[in-house]
């Protein structure tokens, strides 16, 4: 099923579905009760795409680049959080979300260094 959220904004629509990718794998940790990781990792996932999405309201240019510094941080301690489940044992696999959480970067640094120039 194709989503219409964020259709023809690649940012909009991926930070949207690795959201809810970790909406699924907050669930799965939840599952086998580590709760404090699934918490820290739901609240720092989702976050890159609400600031993306906020983002795309902003009130200038100097506003939209903050929201997407903001998502880029959210980005940099979602790694950090699933690096600790990729490290830890007991854990689910996240080397897809990693990978998708590096597209994400890049895409969030690429458009906030466009955006800084023009």
């Amino acid at each position: 099923m194709e989503r219409e959220i964020g259709k023809g904004n690649a940012i909009v629509a991926k930070s949207f579905d690795f959201a809810l990718s970790i909406v699924v794998y907050s669930e799965t940790l939840e599952q086998l009760r580590k709760y404090v990781v699934a918490n820290q990792l739901l609240k720092s996932g989702t976050s890159i795409g609400a600031n993306v999405w906020e983002a795309q309201h902003a009130e200038s240019r100097a506003d939209f680049i903050h929201k997407l510094k903001i998502a880029a941080k959210e980005a940099n301690e979602t790694e950090y959080w699933l690096l600790l489940c990729k490290h830890s044992e007991h854990y689910p696999d996240i080397e897809d979300k990693l990978e998708k959480l590096l597209e994400l970067q890049k895409l969030l640094s690429k458009i906030i260094s466009s955006t800084k120039n023009n």
